[in-house]
């Protein structure tokens, strides 16, 4: 017998996702217009900048 990869009926699908209520299930909450911004901001360079900077200092301070 094959089965599909989605199952319709609900006596099948996983027992957390029965127990979520229907508005989480179909994502509703959602904003379905709104674009998401994936520019870098001065604070996320800033960021990563002190990471790497703050990785190179430990890592020289463990070595010497």
């Amino acid at each position: 017998m094959r089965r599909a990869l989605v199952l319709t009926s609900d006596g099948n699908r996983h027992w957390f996702r029965a127990t979520l209520p229907q508005r989480r299930r179909g994502f509703a909450d959602l904003p379905q217009g709104k674009t998401i911004d994936w520019r870098l901001t001065a604070e996320d360079v800033r960021g990563v900048a002190t990471t790497y900077f703050a990785t190179v200092a430990a890592v020289l301070a463990f070595i010497v």
